[in-house]
C-alpha cells in the first residue's frame, strides 16, 4: 500500500507496513511483518495521530505530504505513545513544519526530551482535556501502563473514533486492506493474541482499568497503532482484550516439552494420548527447544490447560524450559490448570523446579506429577496417560 486510505471523509490512514524487521523489540519474531498505523485529520486545523518507526519514515512522510498540501501546514501532532516505533518520525516532521505543536501528557513531554531533545512547542494535556480542530473535537484519556506509563488514547467525539495507541493492536502487516471486514481475522487474531500475551499481558490489571475508563464512550471505530482497524465490530476486539486481561481461556491444552534424547518426548506422547482419550481435541504441542518463546506464551495464554515437561540438566531444569517458566512468571499468567512431568538420570532437579514454579504461581496443579529415571517404564507411561486424562477432566469441569 503506497497511498493514504480514508477512514472517514476527512480522516486518513497514513501508516506503513514493515516486512523487513525480523524481531519486534529485538525479541519477538515477525514472520508476517508488522504495521505502524498513523492517521491524519483534515479540518480547519490539521492533526496527525502518532508517527512510525524511523525506517519507515520516507514512505510515511510521502503520504502525509500528499494530504497536507496547497499551502496548508500540519498544526498538531498527537502523541498517544512514545515508543520509538510510533515516535520515530517526529524529528523529520519538525524539519518540515517547525511550528508544529506536539500534544501529549506530562510523561510524554519528559520522554520527548529524553529521546529526541524536544522541549519547544509541546502542549501538555491532562485526562479529559479536549482540543477543537473545527468540526472535530478530540478528547484525551490517559491509560497508563498499557503498556508504557505515558500511554493515552484520543477519542474523536465527532466521528466516534478511538485512536487507541497500542491498545487493541497486534502483529502482522496488512494484506491490502486495513479494516476488520477486509481481512482474514482468524490469522490476525492469532497475531493479536501473541502481541497481547507477550507485550501487554503483564499489565492486565491496567488493561482492565483502561476498559472501564473508556466504557462510557460511544466507540464506533477503533484505530490502533498496530494491526487491523475495527470499523464493523469494534466491540469484538474490546471483548477479546477484556477476556484475555481477566486471564480467561478457551477449552484446550498447551502441551510444551523439552527432550534431549527422546525419553521425555515419550512421556509427552503418553500425556497427549491421555488427553485424546477424554475427548480433548484442541491440543497444541510445542517443543520448547524449537518453538519461539512468543508462540509458547501465546498458547499458554489461550488455553485453560498448560502441561510442562522437561529433563534435568546440570542439576536443574532443562534451560529452555527454565527460561519459559521464568517468562511466564514475569508475564504474571494465572488461573490455568497445570500438569507437570520430567526425567532425570544421575541428579534430580528438573521436576523440582517445575513444582516450585507451580507453588509460586496461581495454578491449579493436577496430579500425578510424573518423574522418571532415564527412560520411562510402563508404569511411568501409564502415569503420564493418567495425567493427560486428569487434565482433560479438569478443564472440561
Amino acid at each position: 500500500m503506497d497511498s493514504y486510505i480514508p477512514l472517514r471523509e476527512d480522516i486518513f490512514w497514513v501508516g506503513a507496513n514493515d516486512r523487513y524487521t525480523s524481531l519486534f523489540e529485538g525479541l519477538w519474531p515477525l514472520p508476517h511483518g508488522v504495521c505502524y498505523n498513523s492517521y491524519v485529520i483534515l479540518d480547519e486545523k490539521t492533526a496527525l495521530m502518532d508517527t512510525v518507526k524511523v525506517q519507515s519514515e520516507q514512505d510515511f512522510l510521502g503520504k502525509v505530504k500528499g494530504l497536507i498540501k496547497d499551502g496548508r501546514k500540519l498544526d498538531y501532532l498527537i502523541v498517544n505513545h512514545m515508543e520509538p516505533d510510533h515516535s520515530g518520525a517526529i524529528q523529520a516532521l519538525l524539519s518540515l513544519w517547525p511550528e508544529l505543536i506536539i500534544i501529549g501528557n506530562e510523561k510524554t513531554a519528559r520522554f520527548l526530551e529524553s529521546f529526541y531533545g524536544i522541549t519547544n512547542n509541546v502542549q501538555v494535556i491532562k485526562g479529559g482535556d479536549t482540543l477543537s480542530l473545527g468540526k472535530h473535537v478530540l478528547q484525551f484519556h490517559l491509560i497508563p501502563m498499557v503498556h508504557w506509563p505515558e500511554t493515552m488514547v484520543t477519542y474523536d467525539t465527532t466521528d466516534k473514533i478511538l485512536f487507541s495507541a497500542d491498545a487493541f493492536g497486534g502483529f502482522g502487516a496488512m494484506t491490502g486492506g486495513i479494516f476488520d471486514d477486509e481481512l482474514d481475522l482468524d490469522f490476525y487474531e492469532d497475531e493479536i493474541l501473541r502481541y497481547f500475551s507477550n507485550i501487554v499481558g503483564k499489565y492486565s490489571m491496567m488493561v482492565q482499568k483502561a476498559i472501564a475508563k473508556l466504557g462510557g464512550l460511544d466507540i464506533q471505530m477503533i484505530a490502533p497503532t498496530h494491526g487491523p482497524i475495527w470499523r464493523t465490530n469494534p466491540g469484538h476486539i474490546i471483548e477479546k482484550y477484556d477476556r484475555w486481561s481477566r486471564h480467561e481461556a478457551e477449552r484446550g491444552v498447551a502441551l510444551i516439552y523439552g527432550s534431549m534424547y527422546g525419553n521425555t518426548e515419550k512421556m509427552m506422547e503418553a500425556v497427549a494420548r491421555g488427553l485424546s482419550e477424554e475427548d480433548v481435541s484442541r491440543v497444541r504441542i510445542h517443543n520448547v527447544s524449537t518453538t519461539h518463546l512468543s508462540f509458547l506464551i501465546r498458547d499458554a495464554w489461550r488455553y485453560k490447560g498448560l502441561i510442562l515437561g522437561g529433563p534435568t540438566y546440570d542439576t536443574g531444569l532443562f534451560p529452555p524450559m527454565q527460561f519459559l517458566i521464568d517468562m511466564l512468571q514475569r508475564k504474571m499468567l494465572r488461573n490455568r490448570t497445570l500438569g507437570l512431568f520430567g526425567s532425570f538420570t544421575w541428579s534430580g532437579g528438573g521436576v523440582n523446579s517445575l513444582v516450585k514454579f507451580a507453588e509460586e504461581g496461581s495454578w491449579n496443579l493436577i496430579e500425578p506429577v510424573v518423574e522418571c529415571r532415564s527412560c520411562p517404564t510402563a508404569i511411568d507411561i501409564n502415569q503420564c496417560v493418567e495425567l493427560g486424562r486428569n487434565i482433560a477432566k479438569a478443564i472440561k469441569a
